[in-house]
């Protein structure tokens, strides 16, 4: 369908107004109860359905792509030993041998040497890090006062990262499972790649019945998937770096399954971005890539290895609505969200989604 005239750089295009109760703030009960948005492109047609019958919108021979990444309890509360001045982080990566890079929130300045006492999921209180060296950006160095290693830390002093939109970012134990996908394998994520949340073990067997190859990519996702764009030329934007991979067997699969008259249906913008980068970096080619990408997917982009998109809600002015309008056409999605709307969705990580044919 033909596009109303609007600047694809412009940032105000890709606006709307959410209703703040519209923001979901638990997953329904059942993860298959969600509801699911179906939109055909090639006729502008709107549906609604439940995320229980996505299985009869895919057929024989076609290819399920999902992100095994796994979300880490990365979100660390304590105090300044000396002090006993209150201390947030967020681990977010290995910099070198024994040294974590984290994210740092304090009233003051950390010094080098100064240590940290965290609290444990239980309420203890242990002196647990260590400042090496101030980074920047607000970012701290800091290196593990206690024996075990960086999933037995986290598994003890760790929070799930829930987004702030969703009880002002604070976690509760059904978070731990629920922010999860049930296929995650390789833990490296601050976030969930949220539009597998809404698959159980026995959607995707009911899936796997009908013939659909279902196959694995990783990218982990990071803290930037929260950066806002603050240019209103969206062509400035900084996009933020993630590490993805795409393995040889899996690029083979997808392409025998594209050469089969099969489509690549993409679970998710982060398996968007990592199919997307592989083609990138191949020249428009699918194939074997593994490594840090900072793709910008935005009007207009010729998508090379994705048919079909499943994937949530996404916040006003943010790079993943500009990636689904980029896949579907700013008019039409702008025309579903307003759809949305109207029949009460739920919106955001834990809310419902949309599968875009």
């Amino acid at each position: 369908m033909p596009e109303m005239n609007y600047d694809p750089a412009d940032l105000n295009a890709y606006d709307y107004t959410l209703p703040r109760e519209l923001i979901a703030q638990q997953p329904t009960e059942q993860r298959i109860d969600a509801r699911l948005m179906v939109i055909e492109r090639a006729t502008g047609s709107i549906s609604h359905h439940h995320i229980r019958d996505l299985p009869e919108f895919f057929r024989a021979g076609d290819a399920l792509v999902l992100n095994t990444t796994k979300v880490i309890p990365a979100r660390l509360v304590g105090v300044r030993t000396s002090s006993g001045g209150r201390w947030e982080g967020l681990f977010l990566r290995q910099a070198e041998e024994g040294v974590w890079e984290t994210l740092s929130h304090t009233r003051g300045h950390l010094t080098p040497g100064e240590t940290l006492t965290l609290r444990d999921r239980e309420g203890r209180q242990v002196e647990a890090l260590v400042v090496v060296a101030r980074l920047p950006g607000g970012h701290l160095a800091v290196r593990p006062l206690l024996e075990s290693g960086l999933e037995d830390f986290l598994e003890r002093f760790g929070r799930v990262p829930i987004p702030p939109y969703i009880r002002d970012g604070q976690m509760v134990d059904d978070d731990i499972v629920r922010y999860q996908t049930v296929y995650a394998r390789e833990a490296g994520s601050v976030a969930a790649p949220t539009a597998g949340l809404h698959f159980t073990a026995d959607l995707l067997k009911r899936i796997q019945e009908r013939g659909v190859l279902r196959v694995p990519v990783v990218l982990h996702v990071g803290l930037g998937t929260f950066s806002p764009i603050k240019s209103p030329n969206v062509a400035e934007h900084a996009m933020h770096s993630e590490w993805g991979e795409l393995t040889d067997t899996v690029a083979s699969r997808l392409n025998l399954c594209r050469a089969e008259g099969g489509r690549i249906i993409a679970v998710g913008t982060t398996s968007v971005r990592v199919l997307e980068s592989a083609c990138q970096h191949h020249g428009g080619h699918l194939a074997a890539w593994s490594g840090q990408t900072s793709i910008f997917i935005r009007p207009p982009h010729t998508f090379r290895a994705v048919d079909v998109l499943m994937t949530n809600f996404h916040l006003p002015k943010s790079t993943l609505l500009l990636l689904v309008c980029a896949f579907a056409g700013h008019d039409l999605i702008m025309r579903a969200y307003a759809e949305a709307i109207e029949q009460r969705y739920r919106f955001y990580s834990y809310g419902d989604a949309m599968l875009i044919l």
